[in-house]
């Protein structure tokens, strides 16, 4: 072998050895990527949480405590599942708490009509869906934003419960409500909560592993082009509004047999909080990214705090300042992981 084939031998080993170490296929991994998956973050917090109410708290770690805290929040849960997958599809729902106090009130018309306990369930979830056409339909048939549209009808599904309230409120109701709303299974483990882990895992299937949940990403990264694919978005978008509607009158069925009462105040300044677990758990308000792990972890966190304060005998009003900080410093936190977009 001469000296130049020695040579371009070299050099084509060289130019393999620095090519393998500066070609990458992705960056290597580091701290602020590891930090930026939400749902660490979200379990760290969590963790964070339970440890601090521990070490502080003598009762917080009870476990008939933290069983008997998961009803303050199951039914706002509930409501929170489809509002994640209405925001990946770029839509949202402010009129949730006004759908839940008009299905209360439907519930103690029928209730004092004489129809019968088992029907009433039918009635919130009736009232609520239609709630939930409502609003779909002036969304997509109009081509309307959703949260002016939203924000007009919360105003007339409560302004509808209170004119029907007046200055009274609907009691008495069956003790199948009571049941539900209050019971219990295995003597400790609310009834609520246990609906609440059914219908996430349902959530989590239907969005994760099916074609409907491609789709809705798919809707949420990029609607038009979901559109010339043959999706039909805006039919997803109306069945989206109906099923947090339909949520909603669950959740209604829930809480009145919780509360035992339907009164003109009812899940007010739910919205708010609803809203905030589900930005809080990491899906993106700007649409099509998140996950239902996230979204309970969330949830789990704000009813680990709510518990934490009550526990605390801390007024119930500071817990709006907590939803409030939670709020900003999630949209912040996201932003500053995700890092500022390159200027042109």
């Amino acid at each position: 072998m001469n000296a130049t084939t020695i040579a371009q031998t070299e050099a084509a080993a060289d130019a393999a050895t620095t090519s393998r170490y500066t070609i990458l296929d992705k960056e290597k991994p580091a701290l602020r990527h590891l930090a930026g998956r939400w749902e660490s973050l979200l379990a760290l917090l969590l963790l964070a949480v339970f440890v601090a109410g521990g070490v502080t708290l003598p009762h917080f770690l009870d476990p008939y405590n933290l069983l008997d805290g998961t009803a303050n929040f199951s039914e706002k849960a509930l409501i929170a599942l489809p509002m994640a997958l209405l925001i990946i599809c770029r839509e949202i729902d402010i009129s949730v708490a006004g759908t839940l106090a008009l299905s209360s009130v439907a519930m103690g018309l029928a209730h004092q009509a004489g129809a019968p306990a088992a029907s009433l369930l039918f009635v919130a979830l009736g009232t609520g869906l239609l709630c939930g056409w409502l609003n779909g339909f002036l969304v997509t048939r109009f081509m309307l934003p959703s949260i002016v549209v939203t924000i007009g009808t919360v105003s007339l599904y409560r302004g509808l419960a209170s004119v029907v309230l007046g200055d009274k409120a609907f009691t008495n109701y069956p003790e199948l409500m009571a049941d539900w709303g209050q019971g219990v299974f295995f003597g400790m483990v609310p009834r609520s909560f246990v609906i609440l882990l059914g219908f996430a895992l349902l959530f989590a299937v239907l969005l994760h592993t099916t074609s409907t949940g491609r789709r809705i990403y798919a809707i949420g990264n990029n609607p038009e082009a979901a559109r010339f694919s043959g999706i039909a978005v805006d039919r997803y978008r109306l069945g989206l509004f109906m099923l947090t509607g339909a949520m909603a009158g669950l959740a209604a069925f829930l809480l009145t047999g919780r509360i035992g009462s339907t009164r003109p105040n009812i899940a007010t300044g739910w919205e708010l909080e609803i809203i905030t677990m589900v930005i809080l758990g990491g899906v993106s308000i700007a649409g099509g990214a998140g996950t239902i792990g996230g979204v309970m972890l969330a949830v789990l966190t704000m009813g680990a705090v709510t518990y934490g304060l009550a526990l605390a005998n801390v007024p119930g009003i500071y817990m709006t300042i907590v939803v409030g900080v939670l709020l900003l410093a999630t949209i912040a936190l996201s932003r500053l992981l995700r890092g500022k977009p390159a200027r042109h």
